[in-house]
């Protein structure tokens, strides 16, 4: 396929992995978190998969720009909540993204789920959209994901 995807907060590779197998040879995958230890798990997942596509990096997404307009895609999965500063975090995607590319949060309803963190941290669709928007996005999609999650697609 080719593209490059950018996976932020990428923990062992829940979606990282599958992705650097989507994109192929000819594309790359980026992957940070600030955990040392799941960039390790990951890496060791990669190498057992023969997959030598992959860029693995520990730090804060606020301090990050892994690369400039390189990607198609910045992805936050299940974590937007979780940064200390979501504007910061959200501009260096906006630096990371091509201009044809694509911010995709994928994360946790506002509503009491069986798993999942806790719900005061969690921010509601409505909440995740205006955060996105006002970091300069373009707001395409907002819908529901299943029971426990939603998934918002913006451009920068």
């Amino acid at each position: 396929m080719g593209s490059t995807f950018i996976d932020i907060g990428a923990g062992g590779g829940f979606f990282a992995i599958p992705t650097a197998k989507i994109v192929g040879r000819k594309g790359k995958v980026y992957a940070l978190d600030i955990n040392k230890e799941v960039i390790e798990t990951l890496k060791n997942h990669a190498e057992r998969a023969g997959l030598k596509n992959m860029v693995l990096k520990v730090g804060r997404a606020e301090e990050s720009i892994l690369c400039e307009s390189c990607a198609d895609m910045v992805f936050f999965g299940i974590v937007l909540h979780d940064f200390d500063d979501i504007s910061k975090v959200l501009s260096n995607a906006k630096r990371m993204l091509k201009p044809t590319g694509r911010l995709v949060d994928l994360d946790w309803k506002k509503k009491p789920t069986p798993y999942g963190p806790p719900l005061q941290i969690r921010f509601s669709q409505k909440t995740a959209a205006l955060v996105i928007k006002e970091a300069g996005f373009k707001v395409e999609s907002v819908k529901p994901e299943g029971p426990y999650h939603y998934l918002i697609i913006a451009r920068p």
